[in-house]
């Protein structure tokens, strides 16, 4: 979200500095679906605006992020349940299309059992009526979103500050005008002014705001979600019902690999601690399993889990939380100017969560200046794929330049900065483990890393995937 705003701001003209306490896209943005999508069930929920805006955007992030965002299309099984099931689900696909009348996608399909076997001969065949085939989108690699925007937005005269915590607000009275904020690899303390301060931490809003606000009561509700990266096991996307509880669950193609996910539990603690369980893996993949009896959901390469700030609701099941963000105005509610905070939010609606924050800090400011982030396409987009060259791994296409390239142009300080946030190669099922050294010789050559440095990272990266390969099978 931060970097979406950044790019926003800078693109106006404005002063920007973005600062993020870890890496950019290291937190909840970097463990989504990694769907770009209206939502099904927020059908269900009758929440036909949040899904209406949000194919508004998914058709918008189409456009500006062609390489990054792509059509992905989906298969609904259909079973034998009663009528007022299928009813509904003739409805729903019938308000899917209706809410997306603008789409450049395809429009909805109704197939037969022999079509639906053919095109999932893995699908469970009891039963089986046939499938609504529909499309949404998907960001394989949301975490070059992010980047892209920051690089945008640094284009345009932003500073990007990462592995940079801000450890307090500055204040003059009763305004915020900037923040005190550590250097985390360097170690030192410096002090950025601004005339606004726009707070977008995601699942730590509560612990940053908690200076701010007089009012203890917690603002979000935090819930975890789980998702198992496995060997190829479909041909196409799936919308499933799990049979342990009803809930709504995907079975994708991301990555050469599938992915499975996701679940949806009340979470405490540090989201940067959140992991998968063994419950959640069990869950995942037995109601894959039963949907693709003979797919091999067992050879599981690696997991992840992140957690969803949501605006806190009471007296609602975890699944049934609204994903509507708010902008919560503290001049308004505590009575400090310059400062505002983002709760809530979907990776899908980043673009136009952005849009809404730049507009009310340019009115504070006295711009005028219009938003052109809906217009403009990211850098990735309109640069010159690169030239043919040997991969670094047998896993990911990344080679040595795009290494040189996060280092030098995409604030990349880390090994995981490279191999999770920049590259593909932390995502592929060796993770970049069997070619560890040549990568941490190439990245600390480029950084001046000395021996004991080098060992550090080198371990510090195997204890960041450390949780994400708790439950690996291959």
């Amino acid at each position: 979200m931060g970097a979406g705003i950044a790019r926003d701001a800078a693109l106006r003209g404005l002063s920007v500095a973005l600062v993020e306490q870890h890496d950019l896209g290291s937190g909840t943005s970097s463990r989504p679906t990694r769907l770009i999508h209206g939502g099904l069930r927020y059908l269900e929920l009758f929440d036909f605006g949040l899904v209406r805006s949000d194919m508004r955007e998914r058709e918008t992030l189409l456009r500006i992020a062609p390489h990054l965002v792509f059509p992905l299309a989906f298969l609904m099984p259909l079973y034998r349940r009663g009528p007022f099931y299928r009813l509904k689900l003739r409805v729903g696909m019938l308000l899917y299309d209706l809410l997306s009348l603008d789409k450049s996608l395809p429009k909805r399909k109704r197939l037969g059992r022999s079509e639906t076997l053919a095109a999932e001969p893995n699908l469970d065949p009891d039963g089986l009526g046939g499938a609504w085939r529909f499309y949404d989108a998907q960001v394989p690699f949301v975490e070059r979103l992010v980047v892209e925007n920051a690089a945008d937005a640094a284009a345009h005269g932003a500073l990007i500050l990462n592995h940079a915590r801000a450890t307090g607000y500055l204040r003059d009275g009763s305004s915020v005008v900037g923040a005190s904020v550590e250097d985390r690899i360097a170690g030192s303390i410096l002090e950025v002014h601004a005339r606004f301060t726009v707070n977008a931490t995601g699942p730590w809003l509560d612990g940053t705001l908690a200076p701010l606000r007089p009012d203890p009561r917690p603002l979000l509700r935090l819930t975890k979600g789980t998702h198992l990266v496995v060997s190829r096991a479909t041909e196409h996307a799936h919308v499933l019902f799990a049979k342990r509880d009803g809930r709504l669950f995907f079975v994708l193609p991301w990555n050469g690999y599938t992915m499975v996910g996701t679940t949806d539990t009340d979470y405490e603690g540090d989201p940067a601690a959140a992991e998968a369980s063994s419950e959640d893996v069990e869950y995942l993949r037995t109601e894959a399993s039963r949907a693709f009896p003979h797919a091999p959901f067992d050879r599981i390469h690696f997991t992840w889990a992140g957690v969803r700030a949501l605006v806190r609701e009471e007296g609602v099941a975890e699944g049934e939380v609204s994903r509507k963000h708010k902008l919560y105005d503290h001049r308004r509610r505590d009575g400090i100017d310059g400062v505002l905070s983002v709760i809530g939010g979907k990776i899908t609606a980043y673009r136009l969560i952005a849009e809404e924050v730049t507009d009310l800090v340019a009115r504070r400011l006295g711009s005028k200046a219009r938003c052109r982030t809906s217009e403009l396409v990211l850098p990735g987009a309109a640069r010159a794929a690169p030239a043919t060259a040997d991969p670094l791994c047998l896993h990911a296409a990344t080679t040595r330049e795009e290494i040189v390239q996060a280092v030098r142009a995409e604030w990349a300080m880390t090994l995981a900065d490279v191999l999770l946030r920049r590259t593909a190669i932390g995502l592929a099922a060796c993770q970049g483990l069997d070619r560890l050294d040549t990568i941490a010789d190439l990245v600390g050559g480029l950084l001046g890393w000395d021996p004991a440095r080098r060992a550090a990272e080198v371990a510090a990266y195997q204890r960041e995937i450390a949780p994400m390969r708790r439950f690996s099978t291959t």
